[in-house]
């Protein structure tokens, strides 16, 4: 545990108090306390219990966003994918990604790319050439200095699996490279790795007010109800969602500097196909959406562009999104996606910087950091932001923290592991196979769930384990009562929801009666483990 007590009666003020326990808050506060910055973060809730679990778990440059003119931002994001598939090769690999193509492809109108094409060539009636698109997988393979991933290819959909789900109409396809990410795994990997490097990380604590005094920030908290004052040299704004009423709410900055919030919805559905790879496919509205297999039994279907106002309300997928979505696949597959067969849906609202852009679609996905100094001590506040960007955030971050607090070391994040990730980034499969040799009773769903979660110490939750009863309580779907205690002990899990969803996805597998029971457990072991404490 780390040797900085921020709630002892005769604390010293911390370097740096981070609000917010998502991936972009779990990244700076690794981050600094790699360099030696003593860190508190707080999270009024559970770690990724926003966006940062709602999310289309992808490493990936972004390729629409070339059609914007992003390339700075596409070209950083593809450059990361790789340093990070090599740093967490557990909860990231790579998949690939077949794009159909039609004559019908549509841009969306206010692109900076479809705008100079009706102007020079007003007969493409904003169709999307397949020249252009060739042009964009080329930019993409490119841009990122790629060398693990493979490179784009033209493959053809007649009498391949890649073509048997889709309809007949299609009959080529590029094929190109991304990442998949558990980006609720990896924030909670984040956190534990900030904690091991001295964070201290408050989860169930709410921020309800910060004030100045003396040149450093007063900052109270309330956990579990009971309030707390933390002081700290400097803070860091990385509530999400909350990033402005933070600024205007709890500082009360008067600062201009505001959030765009932007739902994205998904929907699951038992798996539609066989094989393993992505599609993505373009709709005739010029937006784009991936089928994506998830959790070996299903397949993510998702995202929408929706504008959310309000960050208290949480987000939900509204039937219009489902039906948009069900829509859109149909479009593609021979067989049609409807509202009965979807099986879960979720929402997260992207804390987009307000850059003014005309639609929801077309806000940047860039992340813009903001220095405020105006209440007599320093405040760094987080806009917008990717997954995929988070590391190169967090750096950028601490570039911006130094000219504020003394940072004597340099950034050393790139290519080093997350807890778990210390094998070669294509060794996970190998791993399963040495796990189910040495514990003959993991089934290989079992062991491949415990590597893709925990990599190499998947040992350390099994223990000694020699059989499935010495792993204690079976909560079904192959959850047993080591797991949850490991989940309690080591990554702040505190609920079923937090096991269930975010730790895992378990929830898909097991029924409410099942949540249940494991809730009360979580609930009954957490006040024995109390008692114990005092």
């Amino acid at each position: 545990m780390p040797q900085h007590d921020p709630l002892h009666a005769d604390r010293e003020p911390c370097d740096l108090f981070v609000i917010g326990g998502g991936i972009n808050g779990c990244g700076i506060a690794r981050d600094a306390a790699g360099r030696g910055l003593t860190v508190v973060l707080a999270e009024k809730g559970d770690l990724a219990g926003a966006t940062s679990s709602a999310s289309t778990k992808l490493f990936h440059g972004g390729l629409r966003y070339l059609e914007y003119f992003e390339f700075r931002l596409v070209r950083e994001a593809l450059i990361e994918r790789e340093t990070l598939l090599r740093a967490m090769p557990h909860i990231s690999w790579p998949m690939r990604f077949v794009l159909p193509y039609h004559r019908d492809m549509r841009f969306e109108s206010e692109t900076p790319t479809s705008k100079l094409l009706s102007f020079f060539m007003p007969w493409m009636k904003g169709r999307r050439p397949a020249w252009l698109i060739r042009l964009g997988l080329f930019l993409y393979d490119h841009l990122g200095g790629r060398k693990i991933l493979p490179a784009t290819s033209t493959v053809s959909l007649k009498g391949t699996p890649e073509g048997a789900p889709l309809q007949e109409r299609f009959e080529k396809a590029y094929e190109y490279s991304d990442c998949w990410v558990e980006d609720s795994r990896l924030v909670a990997l984040n956190a534990r790795d900030a904690e091991a490097r001295g964070a201290t990380i408050l989860t169930g604590s709410k921020v309800v007010s910060a004030e100045v005094r003396e040149g450093q920030w007063s900052v109270t908290i309330d956990r579990d109800g009971e309030r707390k004052t933390i002081g700290a040299k400097m803070l860091v704004n990385a509530a999400g969602p909350w990033v402005g009423d933070v600024i205007h709410g709890k500082l009360r900055l008067n600062s201009r500097e505001n959030v765009r919030l932007v739902r994205g919805s998904h929907i699951v559905t038992r798996k539609l196909y066989d094989h393993d790879k992505c599609y993505f496919f373009q709709g005739t509205d010029g937006r784009i959406i991936f089928a994506i297999p998830y959790e070996q039994d299903f397949t993510l279907i998702g995202t929408t562009d929706a504008e959310h106002d309000d960050p208290s309300k949480p987000p939900v997928c509204t039937d219009a999104e489902r039906d948009y979505l069900c829509a859109f696949a149909s479009d593609y597959f021979r067989r049609p996606v409807t509202p009965e067969d979807v099986v879960w849906s979720y929402s997260g609202v992207r804390p987009l910087y307000d850059d003014g852009a005309s639609s929801a679609t077309a806000a940047t996905r860039d992340y813009t950091l903001k220095v405020d100094r105006s209440a007599g001590a320093a405040v760094l506040n987080v806009f917008g932001g990717k997954i995929t960007t988070y590391r190169r955030l967090a750096e950028s971050a601490l570039e911006e923290i130094a000219g504020v607090l003394p940072v004597a070391k340099k950034a050393w994040t790139a290519g080093v592991p997350l807890p778990g990730g210390d094998f070669p980034h294509d060794g996970a499969e190998a791993l399963a196979r040495d796990l189910m040799r040495d514990h003959p009773f993991l089934t290989e769903f079992w062991a491949r769930r415990l590597i893709r979660a925990y990599g190499t110490e998947a040992r350390e939750v099994l223990g000694g384990a020699a059989e499935a009863a010495d792993l204690g309580r079976d909560f079904g779907a192959t959850l047993t009562e080591a797991e949850v205690v490991w989940l309690m002990q080591r990554e702040w899990a505190r609920t079923a929801e937090d096991v269930l969803w975010r730790r895992s996805k378990l929830g898909l597998r097991m029924g409410d009666a099942e949540a249940r029971a494991l809730d009360d457990w979580m609930k009954t072991y957490g006040i024995d483990a109390a008692r114990a404490a005092e």
